[in-house]
Parts: C-alpha cells; sequence; structure tokens
C-alpha cells in the first residue's frame, strides 16, 4: 500500500489531533507527522524530506506561517504546502498564496472540505474555495463579523491598517504577534494600537473589546 505522508504544523495540540484524525479520512496509507512550530517543520523536513503534503497554521510562534511558507518554497520546492487557518480575510488568503501555498482552507470549514482541499493539493491542483474569498455559507458568520468590524473601523474613522490591527487585537494577539503577522515593527504596533485607543475613546484594550462587544462584534 502506497504511503501519504503529512507534516501538520500547528502550535495548539488539540488542533492538530483534530486535524491529523480528519487527515485519516483522505484514504488509506495517510500517515501524519507533527510539529509545533516553523524551527521543528523544517528540522524534520530536512531529516526526511520524502513529505507528500504540509499542513500549515499561519499564527506559529517564532516564526509565522507566512514567512515559513516563504522557506519551504525556497528550500523544498517539491513540497506542496496547504494552509489551514483561522485568518481567512482575502487579504491573509491572497498573502498566503503569492508566499506559495498550493491551496487555503478557512478553520471555519466542515472537515469535507478540508478533505477535498488536501485531495486536490495531493493531485498537483490548486484549492482556493468559495469559501476563502468570503461567499461560502461554511463561514457566513465569521464574513459577517468581519463586515461588522469593518463598519465598526469605519465609525470611528479608522484608517484601514488600524482597522486590520483591531480585528487581530480583537482575536487576543500580542502586539509581538501582530507585528510579526502584518510585518510590520512592534514600535508600529504599538502606535496603531494608542491610536485605535484614542479614536474609541478608552483607555485599556479590554474596554475596547468591550466597546466591540456591545456593538455587537464577536470578539
Amino acid at each position: 500500500m502506497m504511503q501519504t505522508r503529512i507534516l501538520i504544523i500547528e502550535d495548539h495540540v488539540l488542533v492538530r489531533e483534530a486535524l491529523a484524525l480528519t487527515l485519516a479520512q483522505v484514504g488509506e496509507g495517510v500517515h501524519c507527522q507533527q510539529a509545533s512550530n516553523a524551527t521543528d517543520a523544517l528540522a524534520l523536513l530536512e531529516a526526511d524530506p520524502d513529505c507528500d503534503l504540509l499542513v500549515v497554521d499561519l499564527m506559529l510562534p517564532e516564526i509565522n506561517g507566512f514567512s515559513l511558507l516563504g522557506v519551504i518554497a525556497k528550500r523544498f520546492p517539491d513540497v506542496p504546502a496547504l494552509v489551514v487557518s483561522a485568518l481567512d480575510d482575502r487579504e491573509s488568503v491572497h498573502r498566503a498564496m503569492k508566499a506559495g501555498a498550493s491551496g487555503f482552507v478557512s478553520k471555519a470549514s466542515p472537515s469535507n472540505t478540508l478533505i477535498e482541499a488536501v485531495r486536490t493539493v495531493l493531485a498537483g491542483g490548486v484549492f482556493t474555495p468559495e469559501a476563502s474569498t468570503g461567499t461560502s455559507t461554511g463561514v457566513d458568520g465569521g464574513n459577517r463579523n468581519r463586515r461588522a468590524s469593518q463598519a465598526f473601523a469605519e465609525r470611528f474613522q479608522l484608517t484601514a491598517a488600524q482597522g486590520r490591527v483591531l480585528e487581530l487585537v480583537a482575536q487576543g494577539k500580542s502586539n509581538r504577534d501582530i507585528a510579526e503577522f502584518l510585518g510590520l515593527s512592534e514600535g508600529t504596533v504599538k502606535v496603531h494600537v494608542s491610536a485605535i485607543l484614542r479614536a474609541l475613546g478608552v483607555t485599556s484594550r479590554a474596554q475596547a473589546l468591550l466597546l466591540m462587544t456591545r456593538a455587537g462584534l464577536r470578539v
């Protein structure tokens, strides 16, 4: 029996285990390895590059998924990567695909979407479902929340950059995480956060999140 080797790169152990269980449904002979960060993943690939597919989260510690995709594209160009992430906005999808991903699946998608994506990428195709571009019913709740976030940002006359930072703040990301994800310096993120708090008329992140919750946003 031919074995399909998949490396899951995800820092949350419960998510990794859930992904492994789902990926086992792709077909017989699927074998999943797991790595909690980019460094460990690259070490596994260096030791044994005979891998059929990488499943990559974007919000990884130390080296984020976008940077990891760039490294993989250069060092292991024959190994396709499928992004599975909660960051499923158009900008993130475009950035991931540009960095070298062969597919993108939102974590809000059902398991059959992930299975379809894996089979497509393993067959040499590219998987960019409507779910990733904002028209799938599977992530409609997330899209509504994103539209509400944008309206909230416009209401307080935030810039596009400040609005994106606010979305990540609402997800509980630290300044360091936001800086790595957006490719900014931590100092620039701090400036954005300070400007956001002033615009909202609050003095802390907690107050900002409370204001967003009262406005009907899911945080």
